[in-house]
């Protein structure tokens, strides 16, 4: 089909001199996450790594991982709030590799959005770049689509992956746990990135449109201290940003204080269907459970939805993490040995179960 009307690229939407400017309101942010590997700066065609370090070790074994940060993005935009999602994003990819036991070396980005303005991605990929110093890894590229005529201008859309390091010979492996064995947990920041969807039913915010007034009405709401949260709001409760667990677990395990069997990441399917993958083929895990609360704090946020969407404690451990972000499995000789090194490097373990006999399952008492 032909026209007789000259019409350029940003006739159509894309505005290209805005997303230089973009690119530029990101450098400073993208290069104090660079390690001695990275090659070059953002602007190339690809991220350069180099692999020199490699050649040190036995046998390497390189990890990827990838995820999105998933529709807890329709309240950071409900909200106005945008820098701390891209460390969901870094946190969701550098934590499943870190259950190989791998250090995570570089991340790339990819941000869809409606229409770009400079000022506003910084503040997306400020988050990633804080999640990229906190995880140790560089952030060596990555991609801005501006989708006009798809997305709404202020929609936008984030995924992302990592590729990490470990050493076949340190490499973690469910195959070694086994019954007898302990599970130490280690707190989350409330719901993570998960969830979400459940979330917005109960909060009340599927269908509004971010900008209109009843947004804005739902904003205040959202803001609000609640006396539930200990004066805290839904909005700040809800926006806390995924923790990055791969600094202090690599000082554990690098340590030697004593072996780690295994990691298990607890992101979507709650606990019940992200601890089994830690688990060798004929162990269960019993989660415990006393009269169906868990045997820890729970955060204030995960109970305040749990209690308005009615799960039951079942439904409620297959939905959320119930404020267990982490959790590693250790032989029951070994177990004070790695709290009182976790303890020393900031952290706040806490017994989540133990390992028996049994079919790869997650089970609770």
């Amino acid at each position: 089909m032909s026209t007789d009307k000259h019409v350029t690229y940003e006739d159509a939407g894309v505005d290209t001199a805005e997303g230089g400017r973009a690119v530029d309101a990101i450098k400073q942010m993208v290069k104090e996450t660079n390690r001695p590997e990275v090659i070059g700066g953002i602007g190339g065609f690809g991220g350069l790594f180099s692999a020199a370090a490699l050649k040190d070790m036995e046998d390497p074994i390189l990890i990827s991982g990838t995820d999105g940060v998933g529709t807890k993005l329709v309240l950071a935009q409900l909200l106005d709030r945008h820098e701390t999602v891209g460390q969901d994003l870094v946190a969701m990819c550098v934590n499943d590799i870190l259950a190989s036991g791998a250090e995570p070396l570089f991340f790339l980005d990819y941000v869809a959005i409606g229409h770009i303005e400079a000022q506003h991605m910084a503040k997306i990929v400020k988050g990633v770049a804080d999640g990229c110093k906190l995880a140790g890894c560089a952030l060596v590229g990555g991609e801005m689509a501006e989708h006009p005529g798809v997305m709404r201008l202020d929609d936008y859309d984030l995924a992302g992956f990592t590729v990490g390091v470990v050493d076949r010979p340190k490499m973690l492996d469910p195959a070694n746990v086994k019954a007898g064995d302990v599970i130490i947990g280690l707190p989350s920041t409330g719901v993570h990135s998960n969830g979400y969807s459940l979330v917005r039913k109960v909060i009340g915010v599927d269908g509004i449109v971010p900008g209109t007034p009843e947004a804005e009405a739902k904003r205040a709401e959202l803001e609000a201290p609640l006396a539930e949260l200990g004066n805290k709001s839904l909005a700040d409760a809800l926006l806390a940003p995924t923790r990055i667990y791969v600094k202090p677990i690599l000082e554990l395990l690098r340590s030697g204080v004593a072996p780690v069997h295994a990691i298990a990441h607890i992101t979507g399917g709650g606990i019940t269907e992200n601890l089994n993958r830690a688990l060798a083929a004929d162990v269960d895990a019993v989660v415990d459970r006393p009269s169906g609360q868990v045997a820890w704090d729970v955060p204030p946020v995960i109970t305040y939805v749990a209690e308005h969407a009615g799960l039951t404690p079942d439904e409620a451990c297959k939905t959320f993490n119930m404020g267990v972000g982490l959790c590693l499995i250790v032989d029951a000789a070994d177990e004070a040995a790695v709290v009182t090194k976790l303890e020393e490097l900031g952290e706040h373990p806490f017994r989540v179960g133990e390992c028996v006999p049994g079919e790869g399952k997650v089970t609770y008492r």
